[in-house]
């Protein structure tokens, strides 16, 4: 039987792979964007100004923008060297697709990805909107392939079914695929925090932007929880690493929302009744969160 001897997750935000001094390309597609979606509206740019005034101005001086970027390096740098010290023997990987793996031709709700190779290459954007710059921090500029789980994959697969999940599984890089390789939310994490050099893998790859069947939160903490199940009873592998690759509010940072969320995922205080966060019952046993 497998342990999960590491449990980590990070942003894939483009700004982390970003110069500061030229982060302002992203803000040129911010105000481009009529569907800016804050505490259940949408804004365009300057109806957005006017709800969140006074604004932040003071976090987009360069200064500030440097100081938070080697932050953010820096704790990209802890979880390399954690993931080193532990060198399991395999991970699973949970993201999301933006439209590179799957089209509208096809888009699954959740897909395990059970090919033996996992090709990870830079994707070019025609409207680069500032994301051209940050494909160094997801991909190679020669590309790259790593060892996928076959096996693994398949038990997951398995075990998922008895547990009433459907979900899709997929051998090889469709080809349609707009990336031509694994989405950008797993490559960031191989390249930038494994260094192109991780185990064998299992990328387990969710639908969350496109309507209308993206799994929603009780679903998820459901699928989370049958996804240890389904690893601790693997016998191929002993010590078994799980990541995540996402971020929390997107393009609008709701920082209450944030910190809500990361206390409850801290604590344990989730519930899956309607997709919720709560806070723990009393005396009930709390986790800390992972290194």
């Amino acid at each position: 039987m497998a342990d999960i001897v590491l449990g980590m997750g990070a942003s894939h935000g483009p700004l982390l792979s970003t110069p500061p001094e030229q982060w302002d390309q992203r803000a040129e597609a911010d105000r481009k964007n009529k569907s800016h979606w804050f505490r259940g509206k949408t804004y365009d740019y300057e109806s957005l100004l006017k709800e969140r005034a006074p604004g932040f101005a003071r976090e987009v001086e360069i200064g500030v923008r440097r100081d938070r970027h080697a932050q953010c390096r820096a704790a990209m740098e802890r979880l390399t060297q954690k993931f080193q010290q532990v060198a399991p023997d395999a991970v699973v990987i949970v993201g999301n697709d933006q439209r590179e793996f799957f089209t509208e031709e096809l888009t699954p709700s959740i897909t395990v990805y059970r090919g033996k190779d996992i090709r990870n290459v830079q994707h070019q954007h025609e409207e680069s909107s500032g994301l051209n710059i940050a494909e160094v921090g997801n991909a190679p500029e020669e590309s790259a392939t790593y060892p996928g789980a076959p096996e693994f994959a398949d038990h997951i697969l398995r075990a998922l079914g008895v547990e009433n999940f459907d979900p899709a599984q997929s051998s090889t890089t469709p080809q349609n695929a707009i990336r031509h390789g694994i989405p950008h939310a797993f490559g960031f994490l191989y390249h930038s925090i494994l260094g192109d050099t991780p185990p064998p893998s299992v990328p387990i790859i969710l639908n969350v932007h496109y309507p209308y069947n993206q799994p929603k939160t009780a679903r998820c903490l459901e699928l989370g929880r049958a996804l240890q199940r389904a690893i601790r009873s693997f016998t191929g592998f002993k010590r078994v690493a799980m990541m995540a690759s996402g971020g929390l509010t997107h393009f609008v940072v709701d920082e209450d929302l944030d910190q809500k969320v990361m206390k409850a995922m801290a604590t344990g205080g989730f519930t899956a009744g309607r997709g919720r966060y709560a806070s723990p019952p009393p005396n009930r046993a709390t986790r800390s969160s992972p290194p």
